[in-house]
């Protein structure tokens, strides 16, 4: 898989990207909303790519860059263990660096701290068009973890001062709506979907790592504001709908894992530990309802598929960031297997769904491929660490 990514130098196609076709922008139908929308969807829905045909470019991805970044600092902290197999310690510090710089030279424009969006056109149902580039938290809070893992192991301070920005995005720039004790943070610059619950706790994540660096009061109070928002939205069994329009009642399996993931990285960042029993409902939940006894992995509280390849994916680096894989080493072996087993490509690339009538084998370098690396450098870690 490493080697897949590397020969196609990290850019590829997304399942969201049909309108960077250079067809569809030729076309007057570029202009109307249902248009758009039915284009996206067709892309996306199709097992059948027909992406190079359509003329849509492989691109690199900003929060696939970050993903990909993560993996490589993982697998550096491997090598300085005594796990060569991957490459040398010197080789992955000079593969940090690139995709530091690549990741950086990314960012948004025009916003009041560094930010991040996706590299195409995205049409919102019909509630608004996401122009390419438009910053969103969620791609945001994966690129500043990212950085701020490279700069633990470069010490490049002008690396953490860009980072850090990203704070002053997150205040000036996302929308607020007050919710029980807190407030919920808006998923992006744009009006229209301002109450996900894992953009909101997303924020907070980036805030919790400037307080981490900065000691900034403000950035505490207002990460633990969302962060309580976020609690308070949780069910009594663990579990947490999607977000608060009445279309976002569903419960998922990788969402779950970035709420945890968020959580357990403020409370890391900030020495705060009163989200604690939130976490520990919530892991719980996350465990007994999102993964079948053969380690086959399900997208929905209530229903297997589509198997989603970001669910065997995060349930890895979750269980990392909350120091719990060991305990469940057992369990996440057998999704890493039965996800090798079943939705690997022989090339190395993974697929980005299964059905249960035709499924999509379409190789996504962010969606996918991205995710599976992140997730197998977090796995590889593990293991080697308990070696030791």
């Amino acid at each position: 898989m490493k080697a897949y990514c590397e020969a196609e130098n990290f850019k590829g196609w997304d399942p969201y990207d049909g309108l960077n076709s250079k067809v569809f922008q030729a076309l007057p139908f570029k202009h109307w909303d249902l248009a758009r929308l039915a284009w996206i969807q067709g892309f996306k829905r199709s097992p059948i790519n027909f992406r190079a045909l359509l003329l849509v470019p492989k691109q690199h991805n900003s929060k696939g860059i970050a993903l990909f970044l993560l993996g490589y600092c993982k697998l550096y902290q491997a090598s300085l263990k005594g796990e060569d197999v991957y490459g040398s310690s010197v080789e992955l510090l000079n593969k940090i660096k690139e995709l530091t710089n690549l990741l950086l030279s990314l960012k948004s424009q025009g916003y009041s701290g560094a930010c991040w969006g996706y590299n195409f056109d995205w049409q919102a149902r019909r509630l608004f068009l996401f122009k390419k580039n438009t910053p969103t938290v969620v791609a945001t809070a994966f690129c500043v973890e990212a950085l701020l893992e490279s700069y633990e192991i470069t010490k490049d301070e002008s690396v953490l001062k860009e980072t850090l920005t990203a704070a002053d995005f997150v205040i000036n720039d996302l929308s607020r709506t007050p919710h029980g004790n807190g407030f919920l943070f808006s998923y992006s610059v744009k009006d229209g979907n301002n109450t996900v619950i894992n953009a909101s706790l997303l924020g907070a994540k980036i805030l919790s790592y400037s307080y981490k660096y900065t000691k900034k009061d403000e950035h505490l109070k207002l990460a633990k504001e969302a962060i309580t928002a976020a609690c308070e939205l949780q069910e009594e069994d663990g579990s947490w709908i999607y977000g608060l329009l009445a279309i976002q009642s569903w419960k998922d399996s990788f969402h779950t894992g970035f709420n945890l993931d968020a959580i357990e990285t403020y409370q890391q960042n900030t020495g705060d530990v009163s989200f604690q029993k939130h976490i520990k409902k919530g892991l719980e939940y996350y465990i007994k309802n999102f993964f079948e006894e053969d380690g086959m992995p399900k997208y929905y509280h209530n229903q297997t598929y589509p198997i989603d390849i970001h669910c065997p994916a995060q349930v890895i680096v979750t269980a990392s960031k909350l120091n719990v894989f060991k305990e469940n080493e057992r369990l996440f072996s057998k999704v890493l297997d039965w996800t090798m087993n079943n939705m690997q490509h022989k090339k190395g690339y993974f697929y980005y769904q299964l059905k249960k009538g035709m499924s999509s084998k379409i190789s996504y370098m962010r969606w996918s491929n991205a995710f599976m690396f992140n997730a197998m450098a977090h796995f590889n870690l593990e293991m080697k660490s308990q070696k030791l």
